[in-house]
């Protein structure tokens, strides 16, 4: 699978997940349309499958693209949505919006000033380093994902393996936030 079938077939689907939860067919994700006969076995070393480096690739590649939208909204996994979803959930997830979390505030604020922006740097530039204040940083980031008042935008090096670069929404995909308003 390459980037244009994946992206047609995440326009195709609306939402499709990465990889399949427990193997299951059901929610759909980009393994399930490109691999339909293989089941997935999650292992990085030189006995896994080169499948799933693959797709891990591509998923870096197209949350750049700007093409698609790339979240962690549903139970937290890795999710691909078409910008017409991603707008109609945003508005549905912040028609009311409940008041964030202070660390879920800050997290936001020093990403509406520049996005995208490394893990490592928003720990650091929020204090929220270290392995005490993991959970708040996870908290804080669950509830900005849950609300897609952030997105995933590709990778960056920040050491023996790379970390997702985190945008605010609203900057690195305005169009189809403003649908969603």
């Amino acid at each position: 699978m390459g980037p244009k079938s994946a992206i047609s077939a995440i326009n195709q689907n609306g939402i499709l997940l990465v990889y399949p939860m427990g193997n299951s067919s059901d929610p759909k994700s980009l393994w399930s349309i490109a691999y339909p006969k293989s089941k997935m076995k999650w292992e990085w070393d030189e006995n896994g499958s080169e499948k799933i480096a693959h797709l891990w690739h591509l998923r870096e590649e197209l949350s750049r693209s700007k093409k698609v939208v790339y979240t962690k909204w549903f139970q937290g996994r890795a999710t691909f949505m078409s910008f017409e979803v991603f707008a109609a959930l945003y508005s549905l997830s912040n028609r009311r919006p409940i008041p964030l979390g202070r660390e879920a505030q800050n997290l936001l604020s020093l990403l509406r000033e520049s996005s995208p922006r490394s893990t490592k740097e928003l720990k650091r530039e929020t204090q929220l380093q270290g392995k005490l204040l993991e959970s708040t940083y996870t908290k804080a980031m669950k509830e900005l994902w849950n609300r897609l008042l952030i997105v995933g935008f590709g990778e960056i090096e920040e050491g023996a393996f790379p970390s997702l670069a985190v945008g605010a929404s609203e900057l690195l995909f305005e169009e189809a936030v403003e649908l969603g308003r």
